[in-house]
């Protein structure tokens, strides 16, 4: 291990792994968690993604759905354009209805940072608090095929461009190889590199892309690491890759973030991005949050839901409850 994961590592992953932090220990503590009961996982996700809100309480879940969105563009053929329309749509979602909240960020490659943030102005989020943050993908996303030097310094540019917030992807070839240890050195040192400079650092997310983990097992392994690492956030998806988001695979990591509250007190955030298109289906993670966390994570520094399409059916659905009426896809704008 690199000396860089013992000393930047919290006090709490020394304690659990009783002693020095290395792919040996590493390995023995995550491979002695408890397998996952896949059937009654499933069943628990069915049965939460049944239940149903009250009318009266679908304004506040609709509000709730936009201010935890991280409003998304991640394509090879994204422009200056592009991003500063997406910037001006997470500011203003619904130039009809003026009391429409504010997503939760902005998110696009490490390049376009510079545009994003320009284009929020004084919207944007001053040291990642208030206002809209600006989230980059880094590490070489989607793949994460890269050298570290590369993966750190593609981290550090988009910090010093003015990101907020990092989402990074894990080596899943390492994780699935039982590379624990150096998956874990990569966290701890993308972790340093999104320090800015007066010392603060912007939040990252640790991608774990959990359609190539193959297991639920696997799935909760590599959550534990990624907090374990230092990860401010455990993020299902990169959305490139199918399955991206699923109830149950959120349900599963929201029971790791739980289970580390409860051992540590540290609050973890969780973010599933990819596929999750309706204002229906975001509602069945609103109350697979609460249900398994507690009310107190709908809140965006706990929270998010990465897309690029729901902003515009909640829009929809929020039309509805004030007009009685549906409108029609032109009643919103394209992202």
């Amino acid at each position: 291990m690199h000396d860089a994961g013992k000393e930047l590592a919290r006090p709490t992953a020394l304690e659990m792994l009783d002693g020095p932090i290395t792919d040996a220990s590493l390995r023995r503590y995550l491979d002695g968690i408890p397998g996952v009961d896949a059937v009654g996982l499933e069943q628990r996700a069915a049965d939460l993604g049944s239940r149903s809100i009250k009318t009266t309480s679908k304004a506040w879940a609709l509000d709730t759905i936009i201010r935890l969105i991280d409003l998304t563009t991640l394509e090879g053929a994204d422009t200056p354009g592009k991003v500063r329309s997406l910037s001006a749509k997470a500011v203003t979602p619904d130039a009809s209805d003026r009391s429409t909240p504010q997503v939760a960020a902005v998110c696009v490659y490490g390049d376009m940072v510079p545009y994003a943030v320009e284009a929020l102005g004084a919207h944007h989020s001053v040291g990642g608090e208030g206002g809209i943050n600006v989230a980059a993908v880094a590490t070489a996303f989607p793949s994460g095929r890269a050298s570290l030097a590369v993966k750190l310094a593609d981290t550090a540019d988009a910090v010093d461009a003015g990101a907020d917030e990092i989402d990074m992807v894990i080596d899943r070839g390492a994780f699935l190889s039982g590379r624990y240890g150096q998956v874990y050195d990569e966290i701890v040192a993308v972790k340093e590199a999104c320090r800015r400079s007066d010392g603060s650092y912007a939040h990252l997310k640790v991608i774990l892309e959990t359609g190539e983990l193959n297991t639920y097992d696997n799935v909760r392994r590599a959550s534990w690491l990624s907090i374990l690492a230092g990860g401010d956030f455990i993020k299902t998806s990169t959305g490139k890759v199918s399955p991206a988001a699923t109830l149950p695979v959120t349900l599963l990591m929201l029971q790791v973030v739980r289970d580390w509250h409860l051992l540590t007190g540290e609050k973890v955030g969780v973010k599933p991005a990819g596929g999750i298109r309706s204002s229906k289906d975001a509602i069945k993670y609103l109350v697979t949050v609460a249900e398994t966390v507690g009310e107190e994570w709908l809140q965006p520094h706990l929270f998010r839901f990465g897309a690029s399409s729901l902003l515009n059916d909640v829009l929809l659905q929020r039309q509805k409850l004030t007009t009685g009426q549906y409108s029609g896809a032109d009643y919103v704008t394209i992202d």
